[in-house]
């Protein structure tokens, strides 16, 4: 009788403690940390939704970039040397969430049982362009180029990247062959294309446009199934030859495993409103990105394992798995 006595006292201490940290949750600042550099996409819309988050909350929301192995860095800091109380968020690329789990022979962190998911605010298409002196100005000229002799070569933005593993799927779904040329990033992948040391790529939506309008690359289609609002006279690949394909990377933000459902749900909630304001959306749109209303935190869970798989394959398809 005591025993229970005193187990019941527990559970009702525990109970308004849980109650308590979802009243005052937060009470300090907010740290995003951030995989990747100062001024990339990712780092720009955050900052830009920081101090909506701030005005909703009513605490700073603070951008920390934690570069390094492949976005592992950060990932490994906010699973495994942060409080899981919400006051450390981690923005997450998915290859952060899914190929990473793939590529690396070990990991010092599991995607699933390490975090939980708390908005999905942009997907990241891709443009595939051509070197604009070939004869090549749709997907049906690509296949006739390369199936009659033409040698072709694609730049990615480094092995395992979504643009590497999407040219790969597009291979086999034409039925081509294109050698794989990896670079550190997009805009020195981009950058080959125009000068013709390589003839395709997947580029960053956000580099593109500017390109195409001068004339120095080609576009034959985007990675999305819908248009992309900077482009939108360059349609889906999978509208113009190759029907189904889609490749696209996205945005998470996550916090580690153990965080209050309460905080999870306060969280969520200030993401979802802020995606949906108006000018976030415009911003997401002007950089080439594609606004998403974030599902529920379940639906989450159960999209993310669902991308986990998906990569594993096509990274286990392609040859690389467990390549770093």
């Amino acid at each position: 009788m005591l025993l229970r006595k005193i187990l019941t006292a527990i559970a009702l201490l525990l109970c308004i403690e849980c109650a308590a940290t979802a009243e005052t949750f937060p009470s300090r600042p907010i740290m995003l940390v951030v995989p990747l550099g100062a001024g990339g996409a990712m780092d720009v819309i955050i900052r830009t939704m920081g101090p909506k988050l701030t005005e909703l909350l009513g605490q700073p929301m603070i951008v920390e970039n934690k570069t390094g192995g492949g976005t592992v860095t950060a990932a490994q800091y906010v699973a495994k040397s942060v409080a899981a109380d919400g006051y450390t968020l981690l923005v997450a690329p998915s290859g952060t969430l899914t190929t990473n789990a793939a590529l690396y022979k070990t990991l010092p962190y599991d995607p699933i049982q390490d975090f939980v998911p708390i908005a999905l605010y942009t997907k990241v298409p891709f443009v595939l362009v051509v070197d604009p002196s070939l004869p090549i100005n749709n997907i049906a000229d690509l296949v006739r180029y390369n199936k009659s002799g033409g040698a072709l070569s694609y730049a990615s933005t480094g092995t395992g990247a979504v643009p590497h593993l999407a040219t790969e799927l597009l291979k086999s779904a034409l039925g081509i062959e294109m050698t794989h040329v990896p670079y550190r990033g997009a805009p020195p992948a981009l950058t080959d294309v125009v000068a013709g040391h390589v003839q395709v790529t997947f580029a960053d939506p956000s580099l593109a446009p500017p390109m195409l309008k001068d004339g120095k690359v080609r576009a034959l289609g985007v990675s999305s199934l819908s248009r992309i609002g900077i482009m939108p006279d360059v349609p889906p690949l999978a509208e113009v030859g190759v029907p189904g394909f889609e490749a696209v990377s996205w945005h998470m933000v996550v916090a580690p495993a153990g965080t209050p459902p309460d905080v999870v749900e306060k969280l969520h909630a200030a993401f979802k409103a802020v995606g949906k304001l108006p000018e976030i959306q415009e911003r997401l749109v002007s950089m080439g990105l594609i606004p998403i209303d974030t599902p529920s935190v379940p639906e989450l869970e159960k999209f993310l394992e669902a991308e986990m798989i998906k990569w594993r394959l096509q990274v286990e398809k392609v040859g690389i798995a467990g390549s770093m």
